[in-house]
């Protein structure tokens, strides 16, 4: 079964796709539709990951009349307020890109006085059916610190500043595979799995 993720971000697809490797389900992303059916994602109008989650994928959704499987995801650091939260991706402005919106932050907790602060990643899945309605959700989150000195150079986002004190490292130091065992998105997607099950008996 087709089913389109409504997101722009190609990381967050290639993510998908690997963590969902087992589900018998093809997943599309916006370039993958002939160009007679592309649409631009929806706008991150929401003040919770669950309301963008929902609003992604109900576009999605009614937007090319398949299911529809949105994410939506971020870096929480609870000294800093619960900033970059549901602004991570254009923390630093629009476009701004992953090095700005970590030098904002990184920046942010150095004004602040704090040395590795607390910090959760958080990610919120929400499928919608072909005609709108959410039929579910998953939800999962990451512990770590926020660290000053970038390290790494696999991930994206903020992973080169989030350490995961128990391992030492930071997302960008572990391998697709250690990520993917142990991150929010993964959380969220064995959430997403349970609540599902009933539905696909």
């Amino acid at each position: 079964m087709d089913v389109i993720v409504g997101t722009g971000n190609r990381h967050k697809l290639a993510e998908l796709r690997t963590l969902l490797a087992d589900v018998p389900v093809h997943l599309l992303g916006l370039d993958d539709l002939p160009p007679e059916r592309r649409f631009e994602p929806a706008e991150e109008t929401g003040s919770t990951f669950t309301e963008n989650a929902d609003i992604k994928a109900v576009h999605a959704a009614q937007a090319t009349g398949l299911y529809a499987l949105a994410d939506d995801s971020g870096l929480e650091v609870p000294a800093l307020d619960g900033r970059p939260g549901v602004m991570s991706a254009r923390f630093a402005g629009v476009g701004a890109g992953d090095i700005a919106n970590n030098r904002k932050l990184v920046a942010e907790a150095r004004a602040a006085g704090l040395d590795r602060p607390r910090a959760v990643f958080r990610c919120v899945l929400s499928v919608a059916t072909p005609d709108g309605p959410i039929l579910a959700r998953g939800e999962g989150s990451c512990e770590g610190v926020l660290i000053e000195d970038a390290r790494g150079r696999g991930g994206f986002g903020y992973d080169p500043h989030f350490l995961v004190p128990d391992l030492g490292r930071t997302f960008a130091e572990l391998s697709p595979s250690e990520k993917n065992a142990i991150s929010h998105r993964a959380r969220a997607i064995a959430d997403l799995r349970r609540a599902l099950a009933p539905l696909l008996r």
